[in-house]
């Protein structure tokens, strides 16, 4: 056979294969597509399925996953789902337990694992998660003259803020010269919550057993101690019901706040001609009486009850958890196992991987409530006591104590 021949015979069963392989969609943010496409490249070259993504906006998930499920219709055979929609899709997905063999748990942070089991049934396999950490600046920390400095007024070392009181002492040191210490995320609680955890709660808002716990000790301690770099510090800027994640990222780039709590991400994200490029630091999630916690936020695969092609679904998810590492090339650079981030951990550039694992692992690190009203307490219970505290003038406890009427109202307790 001539080389010509043989080539066009080759291209043919090569077409024949591939068209007789099977292929499978997945429903997936944008963001989630970049740090799924290297595993699913390497499935599709190790099993010959094709992996087909369609990327839509945040909520496009939510929505076009729900109308899939009202309509019976089978477009997606995968989801990658947000964490918060676990309990919304839990009746409507394939149970994935047998996936999760003795060595892929040992694999998986528990606070991971906890967010995957709805009913005792583990219905979703994280594909990639992140958790806020401590941004600083470097240059500002080891600066001698600020050393000493430091050490004469608050009597310890300069050092990575460890703890709520550290947090203080230093934002409230740095807020000079035009910068502010630290600020004050108000559009969105989950900062708050992650330092309710820190301060020994069972959980947020709900406890394990589903009642309502928003005005536990824990939360109002949390709650008094978070606002105060705003209230009583005067150590971040006054606009905190402006702020959002964005906000507090841009007021640090720009060289107004000498540190911040924000998701470990963003480390490798410093723009170039920023004041601060080649000076952050990170550390751990501070800690309470409880120890470091913080918020994860995995994303999660799961097979929609209306896939038709389930086994191949099945075999890409158990894939994707194998090789999960392969995910952190992409720019988000994110992954869900503790060994994949281990591999990266020592290597330049990498520096936040080591604090996000122990913040991700961290035996108070929990997950925000899997409950299907879980966006309704956030919006009628949680967010108007927490932006009320945060005006500065009302009490805390009164506060969370109406809160926690309100969401049992709507949890019917």
């Amino acid at each position: 056979m001539n080389k010509t021949l043989f080539g066009a015979v080759a291209a043919l069963c090569l077409a024949t294969s591939a068209a007789q392989a099977e292929a499978i969609t997945v429903l997936v943010e944008g963001g989630g597509h970049s740090l799924q496409q290297a595993a699913a490249d390497a499935f599709t070259k190790e099993t010959g399925i094709e992996v087909n993504f369609v990327e839509v906006p945040y909520q496009g998930v939510f929505d076009k996953l729900t109308a899939e499920i009202a309509s019976g219709t089978s477009n997606y055979d995968v989801a990658t789902i947000d964490v918060v929609w676990n309990a919304a899709f839990a009746s409507h997905v394939e149970d994935l337990s047998d996936l999760f063999t003795d060595a892929v748990k040992a694999d998986i942070p528990p606070a991971l694992l906890a967010d995957a089991t709805v009913g005792g049934k583990l219905i979703a396999m994280p594909a990639w998660a992140n958790a806020e950490i401590v941004f600083y600046r470097k240059d500002l920390w080891e600066d001698p003259a600020n050393q000493a400095a430091f050490k004469t007024q608050y009597g310890y070392d300069l050092v990575p803020p460890a703890d709520w009181q550290q947090w203080r002492d230093m934002a409230k040191f740095f807020t000079k010269d035009g910068m502010f210490g630290t600020d004050v995320i108000g559009a969105t609680s989950e900062e708050w919550m992650a330092e309710v955890l820190q301060a020994g709660s069972p959980g947020v808002i709900l406890d394990d057993a589903g009642q309502v716990i928003l005005d536990n000790q824990a939360h109002i301690d949390a709650l008094v101690n978070y606002r105060a770099p705003l209230c009583e510090d005067k150590s971040a800027p006054d606009n905190a019901l402006e702020i959002n994640w964005g906000e507090a990222q841009n007021l640090f780039y720009q060289g107004q706040t000498a540190m911040m709590k924000f998701w470990a991400h963003a480390y490798k994200m410093t723009p170039e001609d920023s004041k601060i490029a080649g000076k952050v630091g990170v550390a751990p999630m501070i800690g309470g009486s409880a120890g470091v916690a913080g918020i994860p936020g995995p994303w999660y695969n799961v097979i929609p009850s209306t896939s038709e092609h389930k086994d191949a679904a099945r075999q890409f998810i158990a894939f994707a958890i194998a090789h999960n590492a392969l995910g952190i090339e992409a720019p988000l650079g994110l992954a869900a196992t503790n060994s994949a981030y281990a591999t990266y951990t020592d290597k330049p550039g990498y520096e936040h991987f080591g604090p996000l694992l122990a913040t991700l692992s961290a035996p108070a690190t929990k997950g925000r409530p899997i409950n299907e009203h879980y966006q309704e307490l956030v919006d009628e219970a949680v967010m108007p006591a927490f932006q009320g505290a945060l005006e500065c003038e009302d009490n805390v406890a009164e506060l969370l104590h109406d809160a926690a009427a309100t969401a049992r109202d709507i949890l019917g307790q």
